[in-house]
């Protein structure tokens, strides 16, 4: 028999219960599975910009900040208030001064070309509008900028050809779960 996979959407943020919840599972996974392990294999390095996409607890934008260091920026960007609130309550007692918050279900209101990575870690299933998402990257994203995308909810051949579907980007490596997409120049924007 074949499993069903079925794909929940959001086009609003979860209950605070909820996300209280994963939060608190996200705190002990992170004693066990060091968030710098992924963001290493991004390519992230020192004065990039990075937006951290569904960016929950703040997990992986405390380390990308710290990796960044303070020639560089990370914006974390979720649909939920309280994901905003806990990043800036982490990054405030960490003393971390180069993350900026957005509370958005796609527009990041950042400008044009000036992202180097997106990193989208165990978000794409949620995506309610996930074609507009990808514009969205693709918009933000620098010449040679990269997409790194985890999501343990969806099959490799349906992450690849998920973010390849409309022609914006091409894998560039695979690295252990993390896949990394680099931005097609020169391409029409197109809804896929």
């Amino acid at each position: 028999m074949m499993k069903k996979h079925v794909e929940k959407r959001r086009d609003k943020a979860q209950s605070n219960i909820d996300f209280r919840i994963m939060s608190f599972c996200f705190s002990i996974r992170d004693n066990f599975k060091n968030p710098m392990d992924k963001i290493e294999k991004t390519g992230i390095k020192s004065g990039d910009w990075v937006l951290d996409y569904g960016c929950g607890s703040g997990s992986y934008s405390i380390v990308a900040a710290e990796m960044v260091g303070s020639t560089g920026k990370v914006f974390s960007a979720d649909i939920h208030p309280l994901a905003i609130k806990k990043v800036s309550k982490k990054a405030s007692k960490k003393s971390i001064t180069n993350i900026d918050t957005i509370l958005t279900n796609c527009n990041t209101d950042l400008e044009d070309n000036s992202i180097d990575v997106v990193i989208c870690f165990d978000t794409l299933h949620a995506l309610g509008n996930f074609s507009e998402n990808v514009i969205e990257f693709y918009r933000i994203l620098k010449s040679g900028g990269t997409l790194s995308v985890d999501d343990h909810h969806s099959e490799e051949n349906e992450i690849i050809s998920k973010i390849q579907g409309n022609g914006l980007f091409r894998l560039l490596d695979k690295n252990d779960k993390i896949y990394n997409f680099i931005k097609i120049e020169n391409t029409k924007l197109r809804e896929g």
